[in-house]
């Protein structure tokens, strides 16, 4: 294995667990954060390879995406090494350190050979300097078919345990995360099963009542796949998915935050009732993420992509083409956040989600070195995986 030299970064902000430092630095060595401080207290550099750093620039810890399909051309449900890898490169551009290979509802056969690949993956060991798999979002095919959106619904079924436990086996145990709609036949009794198996039950493409919603979160259901979107909605007689979401603390929110999926004031919406604790930013993008306007697949179905929207022939949102840096930028604009909240929505909150917490999720002495540095307009200008450097903005 390639040794990797110690990186030295000086002169920033750095936005460390439970506070702010100016002039900073940080140490980072064997893939670890080794040390941190103030410069003044900066000693024993002679191994490390400097990074200077603009005062304006700030140390954030690195986003964690727990749902995304594809970017750059690859999709996870290609069912290739070479589409995880083409992710894996491609992400850190966005400041993305780790994230969840999505899949999407297809025939059985499509998500087993999606679930064997990508458990293979995840289970070699996988390089720094490249955006980490920490496992498997399952959406679908367990879904209603009412709120099915891009999931072809040809696919979808019911609940079904036996099924579960036959692909997380094929998947060497990675799954993290399932999409599912809770009140389908089944529903219920597989919350709990995922419960009991420490797997995150996400209520999403459900047209669940706000009684149902009550009995999902009861039996262990602690997540809702990219808020407002194919769910239930929020109406004054049925508060719905949303309703739930919004008003049990014990549910943490998905959202995409392009101005597509969620309208502007819908997301501050949000924000004020969920605040910075309640809310995980994603992606939910598909492989035409950094890619021109075009036509193509997701799911087996034909998505155009056009004025920043990929759409089905029908005019349905077919997922996302968003950076997750970006998305973190339309979060300050349209809500009143601070650079702390957006750390807990993007870095924290999924961490915690994942239990991951212990190694990723905040800069901090003896946690993975995966480090964003943003500029003075909270652009992604470095993106550091575990210890390597795996994107850096050229001067112009």
């Amino acid at each position: 294995m390639n040794t990797i030299s110690p990186i030295l970064l000086k002169g920033m902000q750095i936005y460390a667990e439970d506070h702010l430092l100016k002039n900073g630095y940080i140490k980072i060595k064997n893939q670890k954060i080794v040390e941190y401080g103030h410069l003044d207290h900066l000693t024993h550099i002679d191994d490390y390879e400097v990074i200077e750093c603009a005062t304006t620039y700030k140390a954030v810890p690195g986003f964690i995406d727990n749902h995304i399909h594809g970017v750059n051309g690859a999709d996870v449900m290609d069912a290739t090494t070479d589409s995880l890898h083409t992710m894996a490169l491609a992400l850190p551009k966005e400041g993305t350190t780790s994230f969840l290979a999505t899949t999407i509802t297809q025939s059985l056969d499509a998500i087993e050979k999606a679930i064997i690949n990508a458990g293979d993956y995840i289970s070699q060991p996988q390089q720094p300097g490249q955006a980490e798999i920490l496992g498997i979002h399952l959406e679908g095919p367990f879904v209603n078919k009412v709120r099915a959106g891009a999931q072809p619904a040809d696919f979808i079924i019911d609940s079904n345990i036996e099924q579960f436990k036959s692909w997380n086996t094929l998947a060497k145990n990675t799954i993290k995360v399932v999409t599912l709609a809770p009140e389908r036949p089944g529903g219920i009794e597989f919350v709990k099963h995922l419960k009991e198996n420490g797997i995150i039950a996400s209520v999403g493409h459900s047209d669940a009542t706000y009684e149902e919603m009550v009995e999902a979160i009861n039996a262990g259901a602690n997540q809702v796949t990219h808020l407002f979107n194919q769910m239930r909605g929020l109406h004054h007689r049925e508060p719905g998915v949303v309703g739930a979401a919004l008003l049990h603390n014990e549910i943490k929110a998905e959202m995409i935050v392009d101005g597509v999926h969620v309208r502007p004031e819908m997301v501050k919406l949000a924000f004020q009732q969920k605040g910075k604790h309640g809310i995980i930013l994603i992606t939910d993008a598909m492989r035409a993420k950094c890619l021109k306007s075009g036509i193509y697949d997701l799911g087996g179905q034909s998505v155009t992509v056009k004025d920043g929207k990929a759409l089905l022939e029908g005019g349905t949102l077919a997922g996302s083409i968003l950076k997750l840096g970006d998305g973190i930028k339309n979060m300050l604009h349209f809500t009143d956040c601070t650079l702390e909240d957006i750390i807990e929505m993007a870095s924290v909150n999924p961490a915690k989600q994942l239990n991951i917490i212990d190694r990723k999720g905040t800069i901090a002495t003896g946690k993975d070195a995966d480090i964003v540095l943003l500029d003075e307009h909270n652009k992604v200008t470095m993106t550091i995986c575990r210890g390597k450097i795996a994107f850096r903005q050229r001067e112009k």
